[in-house]
């Protein structure tokens, strides 16, 4: 997606790059961060680099999901984790330390909850300057708002929340609802695109609709949707 961006940024169009460390793409490596900032070029928003995603921990997803390609069934995507034996392998730590020096923002990926912690005691250490907690609620993870809130206490974590989520039935509407009206620093997203889901102006619907029964005022909703999203790509 770094290529892409950059290609988009030259039509005028203002989007910003990501760059997914699954095995398929080369796993967790500094070099390929490296390689996808070459591609995306001097730009005033930060890189997302996402942490593994497939990490082959037990959870059946509820999302009904089709192989988009044959090669996959022979040759499936290795899992990968952030951490062995409880600790950060030193790749991930590299990965960690190279955004202080790089413009980055580390995506926790679908770590689980023991690692997103040992990622954000990590990132305070070594002064990591902007940490996204990727969809904290989902199973994976687990987070609850009173546990996001907790972890919002370190400056530069970021959290992002999903309509898939809750549309999933993985977060109840009360902890949903909470962590949009409360919890500093979050990310309202979407994390759709699935055939199976609501299409965006399905969704831009919807979620007019759930912020006007949570009582969003007008400053939460333009922080949730855009500033706080700024302010974590910001140079």
């Amino acid at each position: 997606m770094a290529a892409q961006a950059w290609e988009a940024r030259q039509e005028g169009v203002p989007v910003s790059g990501s760059l997914v460390l699954d095995e398929i793409a080369g796993g967790i490596d500094h070099r390929l961060v490296q390689r996808s900032l070459s591609q995306y070029g001097e730009c005033e928003a930060r890189l997302i680099v996402h942490l593994p995603t497939v990490n082959g921990r037990n959870h059946q997803s509820r999302l009904k999901r089709q192989t988009a390609h044959s090669i996959l069934n022979s040759h499936p995507i290795k899992p990968l984790t952030v951490s062995r034996d409880g600790k950060l392998i030193e790749k991930t730590l590299d990965i960690l330390r190279m955004s202080r020096d790089y413009p980055i923002v580390v995506s926790t990926g679908h770590a689980d909850a023991e690692e997103v912690q040992m990622l954000i005691d990590a990132a305070v250490l070594y002064g990591v300057p902007k940490l996204m907690l990727n969809q904290p609620a989902n199973p994976l993870t687990g987070y609850n708002a009173d546990a996001l809130l907790r972890l919002s206490q370190a400056p530069m974590v970021y959290i992002e929340q999903t309509a898939l989520t809750d549309l999933l039935g993985y977060q109840a509407w009360e902890d949903f609802s909470m962590v949009l009206k409360s919890v500093p620093q979050i990310l309202y997203s979407s994390d759709l695109g699935q055939t199976t889901q609501l299409d965006i102006e399905q969704w831009l619907k919807e979620s007019a609709c759930w912020f006007q029964r949570m009582g969003l005022n007008s400053d939460r909703l333009e922080a949730i949707r855009r500033e706080n999203v700024l302010e974590m790509l910001e140079v």
